[in-house]
């Protein structure tokens, strides 16, 4: 009788073990293009704070290079676009989770993020930037970057926090969830650098005049800047690639990057 009830519940869990890769094969499997189709909808995911690529304007209304981006992609596909607003660090998991179709939020293509999404593109190139004051730019030319009294802020889960990781593991390090609160930080005396995009960091000094923000004049590094969706959607990958390739081949893609990275005119509608 024992031996029976073990056989049965080495049965059940075989059977458990089996429901369960089951369910997960067809998580992994799951056909994202024809749930976009069949919805009318295209969810996107972006932070809408990263400006020029994705931020608010005075009526709280999303805009940027993102946001054209996105809004071409669902008039494509004949769709109407939702944008799903989250914090950079949960762009990624928000996607997994299938609460996003696809993220277009000036995230870097790197090597870990590859290992989480498929990535299209580039759209953009960008690179790492420095942020600070006058004051603080000074105190760091004297006491040098890589040291325990030198305060760096960075965006939570970004490749800033990567970078200074790997390049100024000595600095001390916090992270952040918005760069609005990393500015406030140096403006405050409580963080001497924001380790950020090149084109963010010139944007804020621009956004505050009279501050003493400082930005240095050269990248500190060269990142391309793409699209993720979830992996396994080879039908997904291969339309949006090409809807890309044709945007890029049309000069529209470099009418958006002149359009928010060149031309200022926009930084009125900001608050």
């Amino acid at each position: 009788m024992i031996n029976i009830l073990k056989k049965m519940g080495t049965a059940v869990v075989l059977l458990a073990t089996m429901v369960m890769f089951t369910s997960s094969a067809q998580a992994a499997q799951k056909d994202v293009l024809a749930e976009i189709v069949n919805s009318g909808i295209l969810k996107v995911a972006m932070s809408g704070d990263q400006p020029p690529y994705n931020m608010k304007d005075r009526k709280k209304e999303l805009m940027g290079l993102d946001v054209d981006l996105a809004r071409a992609l669902a008039n494509a596909m004949h769709v109407e676009l939702e944008i799903v607003e989250v914090p950079f660090g949960e762009l990624l998991p928000t996607l997994n989770s299938g609460k996003a179709d696809m993220i277009i939020s000036g995230m870097a293509i790197t090597t870990q993020r590859s290992q989480m999404a498929t990535f299209i593109g580039p759209y953009n190139i960008s690179g790492k930037s420095m942020l600070s004051t006058h004051t603080g730019m000074e105190k760091i030319s004297k006491d040098g970057f890589n040291n325990p009294s030198t305060r760096i802020v960075a965006l939570e889960n970004s490749t800033s926090q990567m970078f200074v990781k790997e390049k100024i593991p000595q600095a001390s390090l916090n992270t952040i969830s918005n760069y609005d609160e990393g500015v406030k930080l140096i403006l405050a005396d409580k963080a001497d650098i924001l380790v950020a995009d090149m084109a963010i960091c010139k944007l804020t000094v621009l956004r505050n005049p009279g501050n003493g923000l400082t930005t240095s004049k050269e990248p500190l590094s060269i990142e391309p800047i793409g699209i993720a969706i979830p992996t396994n959607n080879p039908k997904l990958e291969n339309l949006v690639r090409n809807y890309l390739n044709t945007y890029e081949k049309m000069g529209m893609i470099e009418a958006l990057q002149t359009k928010w990275f060149e031309n200022s005119s926009w930084i009125v509608a900001l608050p």
